[in-house]
Formats: C-alpha cells, sequence, structure tokens
C-alpha cells in the first residue's frame, strides 16, 4: 500500500469537530488516521511536514465553468483542472452552459472521460434543468442521475417558467438532488452591464436591480416550500437575497446558498475604470451588499463558498464594456481572497472557511468528500494561513488571464493538494 504522512499541522475538520495539531496517516488512498503528533511510525513512502500549516479536507468548488465541450479557446477540461489543484481544490462541480449543453447521459460520460484523462482534480457534473437550456421542457434528469449527474442547473440563466421550475423541484426530489439556480428577471436586468445605481447612473451604464436577483429568490424559494424540493440559489450578490434565504430557513424550506470571492470583496465603484474584468453576472454590488454577503456567511445563512470561474479568453474580454462577456476567473485566487477578506479581520474562523469550502459543498451535492475520518478518500489540501503572496495572471493554470485581482498582493495560499493519496500538485519551492 502506497503511504502518505503529514505531519505535524493545524488539522481542521468540520465534518468531525477536530482543530488541533496532528499527524494525519493516508494507506492506499484513504485516511488511515489522525493521532497526536509523532503518534504514528515515521515510516511512510512519501512526508509533508506541515509545521505551522493547516491541514483540511480537500476543497470543493461546486461552481465552475470548465467550457469544454464549445469553448476551448477560453478552458478546457485539464487547464481547468489544474488551475483547481493549484488553487487547492480537489473537487470541482461543472456547469452545464456548454457549448452542446450538458443535457443527456453521452455529454455527461464526455466530461467524465476528459477528466480521467486529464487526471488532476474530481471533476462531478451539473446536468441542466431543460434540454438545450431552453427552459421550455424538462432533460431527462433521471438519465443524467443514472449517469452521474450530482445536481441540476441552466446556470447562465434562469429557469424562467415557473411552472417548468415546479416540475423541476418535483423530479429532483425523486433522487434528493438540488437545482442550482441562477436567480435573475429577466426584464428588470436586460440590457444592463453592472449594478443599477448611483454608479451606473454617473457612468451612463445600464443597470442590473437588486430586485432582478431577489424577486427570483423570491419565487424560487415559495416553490421549493411548496415541493419540498431542494434549491440552491447561487451567486449570492444582494443583501435582500441574503435575507429572502435567511427567512426561508427559518420557515424550514429546503434551501442552501453560495457566494463567491469578488461579490464580498469588490463593490460597483470597480466599474469607474471601465475594465471589463469587472464585469460580471450577477453584477458587483454596493458596499452595503459587501456587508450582507460577509455578514451571511458568518451566520451560516450561506452556506458555501464558491468561484463561479468564469474564463474568457482575452481577447473577448479586451472588448468595450457593454459588449465583453460577463465573468472572472476564480479558481486560483479563492483562498488567498477568502483568507484576505474574512479571516484576517476576524469576520470568521478557519473552521467556518473549511465548512463552507469543503464539508457544506459536499453535503450540498451529496459527495463522499469534505471529510478526513478514517476510511474516506484521502482528498487534502494544505494551506499556509500567513503565506503573503502577489497575483499574477501570467502564472496562472488557466487558459484565460481574466482577473481583476492581477498585481493584488493576498494572504493564504494552498502548498499541496492531494487527490485520492496522491500528491498532485506542490507550490514551486514547498
Amino acid at each position: 500500500m502506497a503511504t502518505l504522512l503529514i505531519r505535524g499541522g493545524r488539522v481542521i475538520d468540520p465534518s468531525q469537530g477536530i482543530d488541533r495539531v496532528a499527524d494525519v496517516r493516508v494507506a492506499d488512498g484513504r485516511i488511515a488516521g489522525i493521532g497526536p503528533v509523532a503518534g504514528f511510525a515515521p515510516a511512510a513512502d512519501e512526508t509533508i511536514d506541515a509545521s505551522g500549516l493547516i491541514v483540511t479536507p480537500g476543497l470543493i468548488d461546486m461552481h465552475v465553468h470548465l467550457r469544454e465541450p464549445g469553448r476551448e479557446e477560453d478552458e478546457t477540461i485539464a487547464s481547468g483542472t489544474r488551475a483547481a489543484l493549484a488553487g487547492g481544490f480537489t473537487s470541482v462541480a461543472c456547469i452545464p452552459n456548454t457549448e452542446p449543453p450538458i443535457d443527456t447521459q453521452a455529454a455527461v460520460e464526455f466530461i467524465h472521460q476528459k477528466a480521467a484523462r486529464a487526471d488532476n482534480c474530481n471533476v462531478f457534473v451539473v446536468g441542466c434543468v431543460s434540454r438545450n437550456r431552453e427552459g421550455k421542457e424538462l432533460a431527462e434528469i433521471g438519465q443524467l442521475v443514472e449517469a452521474g449527474a450530482v445536481a441540476f442547473s441552466d446556470d447562465g440563466a434562469p429557469v424562467y417558467d415557473a411552472e417548468l421550475m415546479r416540475r423541476a423541484f418535483e423530479y429532483c426530489s425523486m433522487f434528493d438532488k438540488p437545482i442550482l439556480a441562477h436567480e435573475e428577471v429577466l426584464e428588470l436586468s436586460r440590457g444592463g452591464v453592472m449594478h443599477e445605481g448611483l454608479v451606473s447612473l454617473a457612468l451612463g451604464l445600464g443597470g442590473m436591480p437588486a430586485a432582478a436577483e431577489e424577486v427570483m429568490i423570491g419565487r424560487d424559494t415559495a416553490l421549493a416550500e411548496s415541493t419540498g424540493g431542494r434549491l440552491h440559489v447561487m451567486h449570492v450578490s444582494t443583501a435582500g437575497g441574503v435575507a429572502l434565504i435567511r427567512g426561508a430557513k427559518s420557515r424550514g424550506v429546503r434551501v442552501t446558498a453560495e457566494a463567491c470571492p469578488h461579490h464580498f470583496t469588490l463593490t460597483d465603484e470597480s466599474l469607474r475604470t471601465f475594465d471589463a474584468n469587472c464585469k460580471m453576472s450577477p453584477p458587483l454590488r454596493t458596499a452595503a451588499d459587501v456587508e450582507g454577503i460577509i455578514c451571511g456567511i458568518a451566520d451560516g445563512t450561506i452556506d458555501c463558498i464558491a468561484t463561479d470561474h468564469a474564463p474568457h479568453a482575452r481577447e473577448k474580454k479586451m472588448l468595450e464594456l457593454d459588449r465583453a462577456p460577463f465573468g472572472i476567473l476564480g479558481l486560483e485566487t479563492a483562498i488567498g481572497l477568502s483568507v484576505t477578506r474574512l479571516v484576517v479581520p476576524g469576520r470568521i474562523g478557519w473552521p467556518r472557511l473549511v465548512e463552507a469550502m469543503s464539508t457544506l459543498p459536499a453535503r450540498v451535492l451529496g459527495l463522499d468528500r469534505g471529510t478526513l475520518r478514517t476510511g474516506s478518500i484521502a482528498d487534502i489540501t494544505v494551506i499556509d494561513p500567513d503565506r503573503s503572496w502577489k497575483v499574477d495572471v501570467r502564472a496562472f493554470q488557466s487558459k484565460s488571464v481574466n482577473s481583476p485581482f492581477d498585481g493584488w498582493t493576498l494572504r493564504g495560499r494552498a502548498v499541496a493538494t492531494i487527490v485520492g493519496g496522491r500528491v498532485k500538485y506542490r507550490l514551486p519551492g514547498n
């Protein structure tokens, strides 16, 4: 059996309530045990000295656009999963707005085959709610589940027909799968390129009001409540949206939610530079919304942190702001932004961050990951919490460079990413 020993790190595993300095031993791809420092015999095929580092269950990003098939100029499964490893993620869930969309068994199998060939991190597939993401008729939910789909979404667009969404909740409930919802009322946001507010007014740019997101969150929480379905609200960006989710949870609605690092880091003021790398959907909003998002993460209203990693080839983001596509990279800056904005200022502690980036994403998607329990698959992330580093998009593993954080100095970085007991990534110099 191949063995790995991770020695002397601060082991944080919310699934077991563990937060202590310990050794972690891996054998044949699974966790063999967690014990006191030097509690295991030192002999192992490979040893990682984790003194001063944090050892966590492998991080899981449940919202990633890998672009393949159809837009390989932006990203491929191979390049996207390399970026995930560099960001400390052992697993990603890929969103189905590819070309063609992931709405058939064959499409799910294609993703699995390409991911296996790349042999980087784990790739879990999110299938389409509707055929061809057109919002007219349901995709073959049962067949997609049989092929391995872990959740369903038409992300990039909302499921606009309320009756179709109601039936989707009912069908997905048969398989206990969540619907990952992009919440947007298109009539309110149509033509917008940024948050509707004082900044958009000053810049003369079309706005996307907070109400466009909040009205749809209200609709979908009501549908989830009436059907008993599982709703997961993607990329929450408004304080009002957080309040709606908090209220739905208090009523017992089966709703979870995620927030992205850019939505608790940047505001609509960033668009004053007309930098298309700051253009995303939902858009960057106000300082009050940022505070609402952070409070939602801190009190657990927002369960997970996900990146909405959305790569675009350089030439696409060089277009005028109103013509450039929405979206930014996220995989390789997620830990640094989350530590810098949430942990260092004391808004949340490390156990809550690990829960939001590993334990709860696994629970939402029903994955046998997000834990260091003995016998579990040995997906592990080792993080240097004090590492100060400068973002350099030219060094990214992603094919694209569309990040507004280029040149920023962040704190906290993955130094080793272990998938199935194999060290798949080591930060150069470590």
